[in-house]
């Protein structure tokens, strides 16, 4: 199973920046000084990678190695390009199915939502640059391998994808408890794409206000919600029942 790859060594992963990699985060060592490390933080601002600043002794768990106060974590997989994606979906299909992920932090519910979507036709997955769990090996084993058979793109903003998906005649619809429509009364059968938010704080309220639709999923039971990943599950299979209903 390919996990992802750690980079370490200042000079090592400014090469990998200005080549291009997909760096899911970048940890770099607390107090650390000089012209070359601030080089790195430069650049780290400049392409919005996810960074964090660590003690000594987390990096000497990260790798062996010299690291020299920095190791990146490089995605196992290719991110795509959204507006590239959505040309290439809409050219072969009338009503795709997106899936957009704000602020998602655990990499295992991540995981198990990358192999709902491959197994539920989804056509793409949409996270943040900055905030969003990373593709890593504990990402991959939980998507069964999902992972390389479904396409993900990385955006600087939610709300860029979400003008983006709304430009292309596909609506958005925002799994939410903030409104008294349920997923059953909303028609999933035409092109859309459905937003899920973070464990905690749900979906932001500014992508929550130019949404095209909000759906909560009904509750009965105590506990007012429920895990990220089953929610989406829940909401990918009603549109997986909606749209082969329409065809029957």
């Amino acid at each position: 199973m390919q996990n992802e790859i750690t980079l370490y060594g200042i000079r090592a992963i400014l090469e990998a920046i200005d080549a291009g990699k997909s760096i899911d985060k970048i940890f770099l060592q607390k107090g650390l000084r000089g012209e070359l490390f601030l080089k790195l933080e430069k650049q780290i601002r400049q392409h919005r990678i996810n960074c964090s600043y660590v003690p000594i002794e987390k990096l000497n768990r990260l790798t062996p190695n010299n690291h020299q106060g920095a190791v990146a974590q490089i995605a196992p997989i290719q991110f795509q390009d959204l507006d590239q994606l959505i040309a290439e979906v809409l050219s072969v299909k009338k009503n795709p199915l997106f899936l957009v992920l704000d602020q998602l932090s655990d990499v295992r519910n991540f995981g198990a939502i990358i192999r709902t979507a491959e197994c539920t036709g989804v056509d793409g997955i949409v996270v943040p640059k900055k905030g969003s769990a990373p593709i890593n090996g504990d990402t991959i084993k939980t998507s069964a391998g999902a992972v390389f058979n479904i396409p993900i793109c990385k955006v600087d903003h939610i709300k860029d994808a979400v003008f983006y998906f709304q430009s292309s005649e596909i609506q958005v619809i925002a799994a939410t408890e903030k409104t008294n429509t349920t997923l059953y009364n909303v028609d999933f059968t035409s092109g859309c794409a459905i937003v899920m938010g973070s464990e905690g704080k749900g979906i932001s309220p500014s992508v929550l206000k130019i949404s095209n639709q909000k759906a909560k999923l009904p509750m009965f039971g105590r506990i007012g919600s429920l895990n990220v990943s089953v929610a989406c599950g829940a909401f990918l299979y009603e549109a997986v029942r909606q749209r082969h209903s329409s065809e029957l």
